[in-house]
């Protein structure tokens, strides 16, 4: 970054940061509302299933392919490109939901819909993490990583509650267009911000070549290489006390809706707080220091968790699990930020983004079915193990 890029660029990562997490906001909003139609109008653990692989295969298939992308192509066309395509879609299913009769046509509409939005989730998501080292000076990437997971997590935060406002008052056509409306309002903000001039790789080999080339970076890298399977591993082994804490609740505090929307919000507001504090304190001097007492401390509470049997103990402990949480996401964010060439940064993100939408339905169809026959507490003890023996070797 020279001197004339370096001049006003706190303004200009912000309103980058803000115009993502406004399309975010409507993208989770509707995609809640979509689990929420289905579970409603069916009742069907399949339909729900149906809805939740769509969100994440998609995504998992295309990500690297997307990273690719974001090393050959301007990025901001291709993040504005992606939004648009997701609104496109979601226009073409207002339109056509007066014309459905029959509501297993809906849901199938509804169905090709997700798949569309998570293709453009897994094309979008590199991309917007390759601008960031772009806008940021190396010195502050940790600190605006921190601000972003914060931004995120607020995002993920109110989305639900906002679906839910809307969804009870208003109809499947009107919560679909919130989503058409953050997207525009997003691309609007973002088409007035001038990124600074990317490397853009060659394009004489194929997508294919590209891909090889990609894998062949990170893994012959021995740093990006094994932050990448730790991001992996962590976010296999982050399903039972994350992902199944709603069971968790149900089973041994209650099925009180309550205790679910209490431990729901508390988490988010654990990774809100884990924002804030990456972003005023910017982590140890050494990554590595501050990404093995992340996973660390995110072991630890996870074992507390499964041990915990008064709900406000647990809450407390979800709390300063979601700030571990987001100190574990930002470093690995920020170390490979700082680690990769710029011509390559799309590539590993869109493998980061595989890591994750690969190993999340992994852990759910490893850990859910496993939860029916061990006791949960048992399988959130031994995830924490898992974690903070990672967090040894790292």
């Amino acid at each position: 970054m020279n001197n004339a890029q370096r001049t006003g660029w706190q303004k200009r990562v912000l309103l980058f940061l803000i115009s993502q997490c406004i399309t975010l906001f409507g993208s989770t909003l509707v995609q809640m509302a979509l689990v929420w139609h289905a579970a409603m109008q069916t009742s069907s653990g399949a339909w729900v299933a149906a809805f939740t692989v769509c969100s994440y295969l998609p995504q998992f298939l295309i990500s690297f392919v997307g990273g690719v992308w974001a090393d050959r192509y301007h990025r901001k066309r291709l993040i504005i490109g992606a939004d648009m395509l997701i609104a496109f879609a979601t226009f073409l299913m207002v339109l056509a939901i007066p014309h459905i009769s029959s509501e297993p046509a809906l849901l199938g509409g509804l169905l090709i819909m997700s798949v569309v939005r998570s293709l453009g989730a897994g094309i979008q998501t590199p991309a917007v993490n390759a601008v960031i080292p772009q806008l940021v000076p190396e010195e502050h990437l940790m600190r605006y990583n921190g601000i972003h997971a914060s931004m995120q997590a607020i995002v993920n935060f109110a989305a639900p509650a906002a679906a839910g406002a809307v969804f009870a008052i208003s109809t499947l056509q009107a919560t679909l267009m919130i989503d058409i409306a953050t997207a525009i309002l997003g691309t609007g903000l973002l088409s007035c911000l001038a990124l600074p001039k990317q490397p853009i790789s060659a394009r004489r080999a194929g997508a294919f070549s590209d891909i090889k080339i990609g894998v062949r970076y990170a893994f012959s890298d021995r740093l990006i290489g094994k932050l990448l399977i730790v991001y992996g591993l962590f976010t296999f082994f982050c399903v039972p006390a994350g992902y199944l804490a709603g069971l968790f609740v149900r089973r041994v505090f209650g099925d009180t809706y309550w205790y679910l929307t209490a431990a729901e919000m508390v988490g988010f507001a654990g990774m809100m707080i884990g924002g804030v504090v990456m972003s005023t304190w910017g982590g140890f001097k050494s990554r590595e220091k501050t990404l093995s007492a992340g996973l660390l401390a995110f072991g630890s509470f996870a074992i507390g968790m499964g041990l915990s049997r008064n709900f406000i103990l647990y809450l407390g402990l979800m709390a300063f699990y979601g700030a571990a949480l987001t100190m574990v996401q930002t470093a690995i964010t920020t170390m490979l930020q700082e680690k990769t060439g710029a011509s390559m940064q799309g590539r590993v993100f869109g493998l980061l983004g595989t890591m994750y939408s690969g190993f999340l339905p992994v852990g759910m169809a490893v850990f859910g079915p496993l939860a029916d026959i061990l006791p949960l507490q048992w399988i959130m003890i031994g995830s924490g193990a898992a974690l903070i023996l990672i967090a040894g070797i790292t």
